[in-house]
């Protein structure tokens, strides 16, 4: 009898044992929570290029954080960038920096209103030793061009970018010029400013990816600003500041961008935005289709930027405004009392159930 109970009991701790071993050959056979849930895109090289451009911009220039970020997600999102700020907020130079920062090549386009077109896009030249007329090119052919007060031209010097901007190609006497790429236009324009400008097109307007208003520093900032100034002139920064892109790696890290997942409901998310903007009652002109696509692309780079692959609705809020403001056209009524566009976008998304 004893002996048929010390079976008994061999034989459950058998079965126990066994059943351990499945058990753990259970959990070996079973993915990861990690890789399940885990990043499928290696963004560690854009993560690292990111921060080697921030370290480069900011050993000249003081604060400015979120214009920084977004001039880096138009980078990425392959777009260009209207930037609006008083004279003396760095505008220029943050975009000189930018330039340097990357080892493409680089030119500067000053505005004014006798510009033509010609000086800014090339002209076809006659060569009297081949009896033909040759395309010289304007400063345009350049992979990232700023243009320094970009409302001094008229519209038809204005007109001569909309190709370019658009279809980065540039046709001249039936012949079409592709540009190289990265192509990235930045430009500045002082909104206090009314004598000797022009408004843009809005057709002009729609193809900045971004519309970045830079403020004044704060006291902190400024105190470091004439601190560091003390120690060293702008031009001696400006010396230090070394490139750590180049446009091949430019490319690599814009295919990590596109490889970035969001999901439907986000996509619900900012067409519902774009959407409430063509019927709201303070707007009469809404945003484009282009500004969704906006939305969508810049999203994407700031959340790989901030070193994940997917979209969150944090991402979205963070760029709608910069991609919108710049894109709507308030009622007259809403002009004459001083409301703005920022104040219409962010009372606009308020209304909108964020996703979850």
């Amino acid at each position: 009898m004893e002996e048929n109970v010390f079976e008994h009991e061999r034989e459950e701790n058998r079965i126990f044992k066994e059943g351990e071993g499945v058990e753990e050959n259970i959990k070996e056979n079973e993915p990861a929570e990690e890789n399940m849930f885990g990043q499928r895109t290696d963004l560690s090289a854009l993560e690292q290029a990111v921060q080697a451009l921030k370290r480069e911009i900011a050993t000249v220039v003081i604060g400015q954080e979120k214009m920084i970020e977004l001039l880096l997600a138009a980078i990425l999102a392959d777009g260009h960038v209207l930037i609006e700020g008083v004279p003396g907020v760095a505008k220029t130079l943050t975009a000189k920096l930018l330039a340097k920062t990357v080892a493409v090549d680089f030119s500067r386009i000053q505005f004014t209103p006798d510009l033509m077109p010609a000086d800014v896009i090339g002209t076809s030249v006659f060569n009297p030793g081949e009896n033909n007329f040759q395309f010289k090119a304007g400063p345009l052919f350049s992979n990232i061009v700023l243009i320094d007060e970009i409302n001094r031209a008229p519209a038809k010097t204005q007109a001569a970018l909309f190709e370019v901007m658009e279809e980065k190609q540039v046709t001249v006497d039936g012949c079409t010029y592709p540009m190289e790429e990265p192509f990235l236009v930045l430009a500045t324009q002082n909104p206090v400013e009314q004598e000797g400008t022009y408004h843009l097109p809005e057709a002009q307007l729609d193809r900045f990816l971004f519309k970045i208003e830079v403020g004044y520093p704060s006291p902190e900032e400024e105190l470091h600003i004439l601190a560091q100034y003390h120690r060293a002139p702008g031009s001696k920064q400006l010396e230090q500041v070394q490139p750590v892109l180049s446009a091949e790696l430019i490319a690599g890290l814009r295919a990590n961008v596109q490889g970035v997942r969001i999901e439907e409901k986000l996509l619900s998310y900012i067409a519902a935005i774009v959407t409430a903007t063509r019927s709201h009652k303070d707007i009469y002109l809404g945003g484009s289709p282009r500004a969704s696509i906006g939305i969508l692309n810049s999203a994407k780079a700031v959340s790989a930027m901030r070193g994940r692959d997917f979209v969150t609705p944090d991402d979205i809020l963070f760029t709608a405004l910069p991609v919108l403001r710049h894109r709507i056209m308030l009622n007259p009524e809403k002009e004459m009392e001083g409301v703005t566009a920022d104040q219409v976008i962010e009372e606009l998304i308020k209304g909108i159930e964020v996703p979850r």
